[in-house]
């Protein structure tokens, strides 16, 4: 009976896993072509501060149809005629340092929209303390949290349907499912942002489990967590098409929307994550005070960081042990090579085992973590999430620093395009020394060129100015054809589009 009930069970898992495999090659190939398609032009002898004109658009015609993200078009640096009444839903919004992506992500965005003359009433959980007031133009409704900390959907709705019936919203933005389906199905104005769907997150469980070490027992609950994300995929695929807008926050997402989740095309729209470049930049003077500060040896010859919560689905483990090897292995490195890394989490105290050339922080504000990027010649992601596009491969990019992270499909499909840019890793412990060696062979010129090559890229595509540019058209496109206005904002280009595009 015990014979059966395992043999059912490696069954389940290897059906599970065969499945996942024939729509991850569906999704690689889609990205295979598209990458073939359009591959990377950096130009590394381009100054980044350059705007030069062009005689045509990279694109003519309505805007969703369009099949590459939104970025890489060029709008008009100033505010529209009309102005936007946003309503926005996210579980929670950014209290001091503790945010996640997905809640910067609604931060940084609409706070660009105020300062362009946009209102947006945010309906979120009531948090601890009162949302600080970020801008005139930025508006809380508050709702009491659920037993479980969430935010009441249900409480929000009211909230929001109270309000739309005096002053009727021109559009409503969703981050992730903050505003669920049954009620998103009654708005033909709604567009929602994914920071993550099920399909990436099997991916990640997958992953988790591959890096597990030798002798480390599998987790008891992995066929159950495989078997639930399967089922959630198929849900998933059901209510998306309940949501009459789809923003991919990647170049991958987008494709796994339009080929597996099966959206129509014209209702995906790709706007990659843009970060804020007023704060994040290139500013020697600031890093070289940042190593002083912190004590950053000048005798260091390369300087490793890394940044977040510092837990095992973020890569720690198989971080910590590639440097542990390495350390043991090569004492050169040993000698040149400096660690600092910025966060907390439980793999804090076990990387302050690694020795003095290892420096732990602790959380940073979003200042010092500006400045902790400029004290950098590399900045280290090994998440082993899959889930969504991450920003702080992004915040590196425009401070100038190349980024070396784990080939995953929207880091390698959107941000490190190119060796020119960076370094990718298989999510293993070898792989990853084979790749922090071939750093510490490269040297500091070479980092250098690659972080300049970077710095382009992200100033071009990563902007919080960028993206809040192409969220505003996509909302005006929604609202003009909602409202029936003179303007069709989804027509691309407008007389009022510039055609200026940062090089």
């Amino acid at each position: 009976m015990a014979k059966h009930h395992q043999s059912h069970l490696i069954f389940n898992l290897h059906s599970i896993c065969h499945l996942l495999f024939v729509l991850s090659s569906i999704s690689s190939l889609a990205f295979l072509f598209w990458t073939y398609y359009h591959p990377c032009s950096c130009n590394l002898q381009k100054p980044i501060t350059t705007l030069h004109s062009q005689s045509q658009p990279l694109f003519s015609g309505h805007l969703p149809s369009l099949p590459s993200a939104w970025n890489h078009l060029s709008f008009s640096p100033e505010p529209p005629p009309k102005r936007l009444n946003i309503a926005l839903f996210v579980k929670r919004w950014p209290q001091a340092n503790r945010a996640g992506g997905m809640e910067r992500h609604a931060l940084t965005l609409h706070l660009v929209l105020a300062r362009r003359g946009h209102m947006t009433h945010v309906f979120t959980v009531s948090p601890d303390a009162s949302p600080k007031a970020v801008h005139p133009n930025i508006h809380f409704h508050l709702s009491d949290p659920t037993p479980f900390g969430l935010m009441d959907p249900a409480a929000a709705w009211r909230q929001f349907e109270a309000l739309n019936s005096t002053q009727p919203f021109d559009v409503v933005h969703s981050e992730s499912v903050g505003l669920m389906h049954p009620w998103a199905k009654r708005l033909t104005n709604i567009a929602v942002s994914w920071h993550g769907i099920a399909y990436e997150a099997m991916h990640t469980d997958i992953v988790e489990d591959l890096v597990r070490r030798q002798g480390e027992h599998r987790s008891p609950d992995l066929e159950k967590r495989l078997a639930e994300r399967s089922f959630r995929i198929i849900e998933e695929v059901k209510f998306f098409q309940n949501y009459a807008h789809h923003i991919a926050t990647s170049d991958h997402v987008g494709d796994i929307l339009k080929r597996i989740y099966m959206i129509p095309e014209e209702r995906v729209h790709v706007i990659l994550n843009g970060v804020n470049e007023y704060v994040f930049k290139q500013d020697s003077v600031s890093g070289h005070a940042f190593r002083q500060q912190y004590g950053v040896p000048e005798s260091a010859g390369l300087v490793l960081g890394m940044s977040g919560r510092l837990v095992r689905d973020k890569g720690h483990p198989i971080m910590f042990e590639a440097l542990n090897q390495i350390f043991m292995e090569d004492q050169m490195f040993r000698k040149q090579i400096f660690v600092v890394v910025a966060g907390d989490g439980p793999w804090a105290d076990r990387y302050k085992e690694l020795g003095p050339n290892l420096l732990v922080l602790g959380p940073l504000d979003q200042g010092e973590i500006a400045r902790f990027y400029n004290a950098l010649d590399i900045f280290v992601h090994p998440s082993l999430r899959a889930q969504g596009f991450d920003q702080t491969p992004l915040e590196a990019m425009i401070s100038g620093k190349p980024v070396m992270a784990t080939r995953f499909a929207s880091t390698t499909g959107s941000a490190i395009v190119s060796s020119e840019l960076g370094y990718i890793f298989s999510p293993t412990v070898e792989s990853l020394k084979e790749t922090l060696y071939r750093v510490f062979r490269d040297g500091r010129e070479v980092l250098e060129k690659k972080g300049k090559a970077a710095r382009w890229r992200a100033s071009k595509l990563f902007t919080a100015t960028k993206m809040a540019a192409s969220f505003e058209r996509l909302f005006l496109c929604i609202s003009s054809n909602e409202r029936k206005q003179d303007t069709d904002y989804c027509k691309y280009p407008l007389p009022s589009d510039t055609f200026l595009e940062n090089s």
